[in-house]
């Protein structure tokens, strides 16, 4: 882990790609990952690929399939960070058509405000569901078939995230698709 923060800090960079175990169920405080240490200590944009998972990029061709965006919203973190983050991948890897879904956990009166940027070919979706936040959205993905879930992330906050891990961590070991974490401690969350 420290090699690879010490290269982070001598060559920057955009966005670290990380292969990642999912560890359903396993006692925080004794795992050996070093994805997630990676990504909470360089506070970069990560695009965390579970083990076992395809992506939305064609090892055959490289070809893309990104269509199906899932950006969970809150009051804090805010989600603006995300969702800038969403419509720069999709423009940036060219694709045309897709579904950028915001999902507010809670009730539907109390979703944050957020700004969707027009990007032609995709449409925007709000949803809001009550529930448990991590099932809410875990769910949520597998019904959308989501390709990339993206979310805003403060990292770990107060004790109980100690023991549990965030709800990007508490998402990550559970998703059946890649998650792109931006911490809103970065450079990156500031020009997005």
């Amino acid at each position: 882990m420290k090699s690879v923060l010490g290269f982070l800090e001598l060559h920057p960079c955009d966005l670290i790609v990380l292969a990642t175990q999912q560890d359903k169920g396993q006692v925080l405080w004794l795992e050996n990952s070093v994805a997630k240490p990676v990504a909470r200590e360089s506070h970069q944009m990560t695009l965390f690929i579970p083990a076992g998972v395809e992506g939305f990029v064609s090892l055959k061709d490289g070809s893309v399939s990104l269509k199906n965006i899932l950006i969970p919203v809150a009051p804090v973190p805010k989600a603006q960070p995300a969702i800038q983050a969403a419509v720069r991948i999709a423009q940036r890897l060219d694709c045309s058509t897709g579904q950028f879904t915001l999902l507010y956990v809670g009730d539907d009166s109390e979703m944050p405000e957020v700004s969707c940027p027009e990007l032609p070919g995709w449409e925007w979706t709000k949803l809001s569901q009550k529930g448990d936040i991590t099932q809410v959205i875990l769910q949520t993905a597998r019904g959308m078939e989501a390709d990339l879930i993206v979310m805003s992330t403060e990292g770990r906050q107060g004790f109980l995230d100690a023991l549990r891990g965030s709800t990007s961590e508490q998402v990550l070991r559970q998703c059946a698709c890649p998650l792109l974490a931006i911490p809103t401690n970065s450079w990156v969350s500031s020009v997005l």
